[in-house]
């Protein structure tokens, strides 16, 4: 592929990014199978002891990650290319009251973060989310979410490197797109493999660039828009091409799915759980910091947004950022942002390839999955999970291209489906988290100010935010592939424990 201009090359990475890019869903359940079902889900819950068991099963990572680079993985992981160049579609869809969706959105997301963080405290472990759906709900969920997620990852890591490939003909049109892709890949699982904290450093500067070009395009738009240096600019654009919600509160419902997905990521911080120094302090600090600078970067961004360009010229053949940076006369600004998205693609893939490396290990040491991916390196690393994941990600380039409107699109579908549905069984096992831990009357480290209500409203609200996806064209494909991925892995699951050994809870899961 070649690429002539900036504006064809952000044009193909949005289309690709808006197809790849984003992951939804919506909640199944799914109960033992047996004619006494109170009997058989009490025996496949792992009790309190079996539980801790669990827990430390997926001991051998090295704890080396400060408190600043788990704060950094997590804006690595969730500030993609999106915020640079997809920031588009979200105003599209609800116009200047995107502010109101990302608001809601940011809300949401609050229910996950405290969740998660409460969960984390008590049981760091780099399973996370998987590990305590397992511990507190039923064997299947943890089995359900962590194979979910680490296909929804596998396919996000593939199109960031298709997409960091595609920036690099920017500069270099007549290079083969092989090469690219290639390169980057090697680089991935290398610093994946060598030891957590050359990786923590890595991931830490990458995501630092995101960062300050953030900062340096709020503080540039700010003055645009209020005339400091610049001829002044108003909040003329807020109100004027249609009024400040176009499309009414439809467009804002709309919106907040957006909104959503552009928060997936958070989660990534409860892993880095199991490699924190001191994951009690460092977890909830770093998901506090989080999710606070998203809400900053993602409102603060699209404030300016909608108040330099009026929203009706915003499309996804160029950068708002780009018109920023022009504006104020930086030269070559689509220069700079091409080496931004470039280093966010990078970031992104890191990070998730990262992730995904620990589910694998996490449903090894699980008994989920063979046994050689639960090994760890003498730098405490899982290579065998990492190659094992990269595996995943060259299956996923290779489908790319050969099947594109077959296997491929369902595959997609499974992608759309995975983060929400994530988030949907985090906030499912908070509660069961919380009821067990009321029932035990033990004392654990309360984040979450209400409680299992806080979680309720979670889910609540994540179900009438999914409900509305059917409306936009584009996440019919996660819903119709959803529910059949789900069934396929519960027939998995079962056929597993039929044929699995029965086995302490320290080495797998327990099972009914």
């Amino acid at each position: 592929m070649r690429r002539g201009s900036n504006q064809q090359t952000t044009g193909v990475a949005v289309n690709f990014h808006t197809e790849l890019g984003f992951c939804a869903a919506r909640l199944l359940r799914c109960s033992a199978m047996t004619a006494d079902p109170q009997v058989q889900l009490s025996s496949a819950i792992p009790q309190p002891r079996q539980a801790q068991d669990i827990a430390k099963r997926e001991a051998g990572l090295h704890k080396r990650l400060s408190q600043r680079q788990v704060a950094m993985i997590g804006l690595g992981c969730t500030i993609g290319t999106g915020l640079f160049l997809g920031s588009a579609i979200s105003v599209k869809l609800a116009g200047p009251a995107v502010l109101l969706s990302f608001a809601a959105g940011a809300v949401i997301a609050l229910t996950v973060m405290w969740a998660l963080a409460e969960m984390a405290v008590e049981h760091p472990a780099a399973g996370s989310f998987g590990l305590y759906a397992e511990m507190y709900l039923h064997p299947w969920a943890g089995f359900a979410v962590r194979y979910t997620y680490w296909l929804c990852l596998v396919m996000v890591v593939g199109s960031e490197v298709v997409a960091a490939a595609i920036y690099c003909e920017f500069w270099l049109p007549n290079g083969p797109a092989w090469i690219w892709i290639a390169g980057f890949s090697v680089l991935l699982i290398l610093v994946n493999t060598l030891s957590i904290e050359n990786f923590g450093s890595i991931e830490y500067w990458l995501a630092m660039i995101k960062v300050v070009t953030i900062v340096a395009f709020l503080i540039l738009g700010a003055m645009l828009l209020f005339g400091l240096g610049f001829p002044r600019i108003g909040l003329i654009h807020f109100t004027a091409h249609g009024g400040f919600s176009p499309h009414g509160w439809r467009g804002v419902g709309l919106g907040i799915v957006m909104a959503i997905f552009s928060f997936l990521g958070l989660e990534i911080v409860g892993v880095t759980a199991g490699e924190a120094a001191d994951p009690q302090k460092a977890v909830p600090r770093a998901l506090r910091r989080t999710l606070g600078y998203l809400a900053l970067f993602y409102l603060g961004g699209l404030a300016l947004v909608v108040g330099i360009v009026p929203w009706k010229e915003i499309g996804l053949g160029e950068s708002p950022f780009v018109r920023v940076f022009e504006r104020v006369g930086i030269p070559a600004a689509s220069h700079v942002m091409n080496f931004v998205v470039l280093s966010a693609a990078l970031s992104s893939a890191l990070c998730n390839l990262y992730f995904t490396a620990r589910m694998l290990f996490s449903l090894a040491r699980g008994g989920f999955a063979p046994a050689l991916l639960g090994k760890l390196s003498k730098k405490g690393m899982p290579v065998a999970a990492v190659l094992a994941s990269s595996v995943g990600m060259a299956m996923a380039l290779v489908l790319a291209q050969i099947f594109q409107r077959t296997a491929f699109v369902f595959l997609i579908g499974v992608a759309f489906f995975g983060g929400p549905f994530i988030w949907l069984m985090t906030l499912a096992t908070h509660v069961a988290f919380r009821l067990r831990v009321k029932k035990e009357n033990r004392t654990i480290a309360r984040i979450a100010p209400l409680g299992i209500w806080s979680s309720t409203f979670g889910i609540l609200a994540l179900l009438a935010v999914l409900v509305s996806t059917w409306w936009i064209p584009d996440f019919h494909v996660a819903l119709l592939s959803g529910p059949p991925w789900l069934v396929f892995l519960t027939v998995c699951y079962f056929i597993w424990q039929k044929f699995q050994p029965p086995k302490s809870a320290a080495g797998a899961a327990p099972h009914g």
